[in-house]
């Protein structure tokens, strides 16, 4: 049988433990974060049924890696969801995405591209260690289009 232990006394920074003793290492790690969106859209120059006008409920999943903080956090989840709704979602949740993106054929192909693109764009403005190290984005649950920092950097 397992025995648990109830935290009687939460422990206390500079009493129980020291700020100096949170740091484990300093090595790049990557975290991972997804989210989802709905979304219409057809596509241009195709001869199938996705010519017509459908929707799809996205899933994107971002790999972003930097250096752990003095803390042990590469970036708060909070962060990666502020950034993702205050200057990505905004483009893509409940549009007609032929509308609210660049000119270009809105394939899940083109479409990760573009959201890698946004998403390294912004966590240079965070902190100048942050890469996105992929991006996922599934248009159907079986299907997806995947994009790697390192074909983005060797094109």
């Amino acid at each position: 049988m397992f025995g648990f232990t109830i935290v009687e006394n939460l422990q206390k920074i500079n009493e129980d433990i020291q700020k100096h003793e949170l740091k484990y290492h300093n090595k790049r790690v990557m975290i991972s974060k997804e989210f989802t969106f709905d979304a219409a859209h057809h596509l241009h120059c195709y001869e199938g049924k996705c010519k017509n006008l459908h929707g799809h409920t996205y899933k994107v999943i971002f790999g972003i890696s930097g250096y752990t903080d003095e803390i042990g956090l590469v970036i708060d989840f909070g962060d990666v969801k502020r950034i993702w709704k205050d200057q990505i979602e905004i483009h893509l949740d409940h549009r007609y995405l032929n509308d609210t993106l660049p000119h270009m054929n809105t394939t899940a192909e083109n479409m990760v591209v573009w959201i890698y693109e946004k998403m390294q764009e912004a966590l240079l403005g965070e902190r100048d260690d942050y890469r996105v190290e992929f991006v996922k984005l599934y248009e159907t649950p079986t299907s997806y289009a995947e994009v790697r920092r390192e074909w983005m950097e060797n094109e």
